[in-house]
C-alpha cells in the first residue's frame, strides 16, 4: 500500500537546518560542522534528498562544514522555476553559495548531483577547491560511448521521464528501485532509511522534478551532447569513485582517458552499486578526507 508523502525532514543528529532563497528557489539547507569550518556543498541525485549524506552531516569529518541542500523541487526545497535543465540547476546553486557567502568551497556530487557537479566545476572552476564525485558519467561522453549501456537508461529513465507523476506518487516503484534493483540486499541499508527517501516522492512538486530530471535530459540534453559533445576542459581537480556493480551507469562513462580535464582519477570500489553514500559511507568518508588532505586544503 502506498504510503503519504513524508511532511516533516528526517531526524539527523546535530544538524542545523535553514531555509534560503536563491534565484527563485526556495532551498532546503541542512547543515553540521563548525560553521568556519572547511565548506563541502554534498549534491544528491534521483530518487534521494539531503538524507543520502546523513554519516557525514551526523559525523562531519574534523575541520569540515557540510552542506547539503535539497536541490530544487526534491525533498523539502521549493519547486524548481525551471523543468530542470541541469545548467539551470547549476546556476541554482551558484546564487546558493552567493546567498550563503561562499567564495569557494569543496565540491561532493552523487548521481545527477554528480553531473550537475560537473557542470559547476566546467562553468565556475575558481569557486571550487576540488571535485569528490561518486557513480556518475562524466559530460564528455558522445554518443559512442553511451550506445554500449543505452539498455540500461532503458528500463528506467522514460518511464520516469513521461509517466513521472503517476508512477512516483501512486505506486512503489521509488520503493522497489532503490530496494531490489540499485541498492544489494545484503548491504545493512535499512528499510525504513529507503522508505525515507520513497515515500518522499509522493509529493507532486517531488514526483514533478523527478520527471523533469529525466525528461529535460532525454528530449533536450542527451540530443544537444550528441550534437555537440561537451568541449569545456576542467581546471577543478576531480577524483572519481565508482562502484562497479551499478546497474544504472557503467563505469566506463567515467573514465579518465575520455574526461577532458587538467586533473582526474578514477576509482573503482568492487562489490559495491549505484548508491555508494549509503552502501559505503565509509569509502566516502575516507575519501572526501584524502580530498582534503591531497590538495591541502584544510586550514
Amino acid at each position: 500500500m502506498p504510503q503519504p508523502a513524508r511532511t516533516e525532514p528526517p531526524a539527523i543528529p546535530g544538524v542545523r537546518r535553514s531555509r534560503v532563497h536563491a534565484r527563485g528557489v526556495d532551498f532546503h539547507v541542512t547543515e553540521a560542522g563548525p560553521a568556519d569550518g572547511l565548506a563541502v556543498l554534498a549534491l544528491h541525485g534521483w530518487p534521494q534528498h539531503h538524507y543520502e549524506w546523513r554519516d557525514l552531516l551526523a559525523d562531519p569529518p574534523a575541520g569540515l562544514r557540510i552542506i547539503a541542500p535539497d536541490l530544487p523541487g526534491y525533498g523539502w526545497s521549493g519547486a524548481a522555476p525551471h523543468r530542470w535543465r541541469k545548467e539551470d540547476v547549476a546556476s541554482d546553486l551558484l546564487a546558493l553559495l552567493d546567498a550563503l557567502g561562499l567564495r569557494r568551497v569543496v565540491l561532493l556530487g552523487h548521481d545527477w548531483g554528480g553531473y550537475v557537479g560537473h557542470l559547476l566545476a566546467l562553468r565556475a572552476p575558481d569557486r571550487f577547491l576540488a571535485y569528490l564525485v561518486l557513480n556518475i558519467a562524466h559530460p564528455w561522453n558522445d554518443g559512442s560511448s553511451y550506445g554500449p549501456h543505452v539498455w540500461r537508461s532503458l528500463t528506467y529513465m522514460p518511464m520516469i521521464a513521461f509517466a513521472g507523476i503517476p508512477i512516483q506518487t501512486r505506486t512503489e516503484i521509488v520503493y522497489w528501485s532503490l530496494r531490489y534493483q540499485y541498492v544489494p540486499r545484503r548491504t545493512g541499508v535499512s528499510d525504513a532509511d529507503l522508505r525515507i527517501f520513497a515515500d518522499r516522492f509522493r509529493d507532486p512538486v517531488c514526483a514533478a522534478a523527478g520527471r523533469d530530471t529525466y525528461r529535460t535530459f532525454l528530449t533536450q540534453e542527451l540530443p544537444a551532447l550528441r550534437r555537440a559533445p561537451e568541449s569545456r576542459r576542467s581546471r577543478v581537480p576531480t577524483r572519481c569513485v565508482f562502484g562497479t556493480k551499478d546497474f544504472a551507469v557503467h563505469h566506463s562513462l567515467a573514465s579518465a582517458r575520455t574526461a577532458n580535464a587538467e586533473d582526474y582519477a578514477l576509482e573503482l570500489i568492487e562489490g559495491v552499486g549505484h548508491f555508494i553514500s549509503d552502501e559505503r559511507p565509509d569509502i566516502v568518508r575516507d575519501r572526501l578526507i584524502r580530498c582534503v588532505d591531497e590538495f591541502n586544503l584544510a586550514g
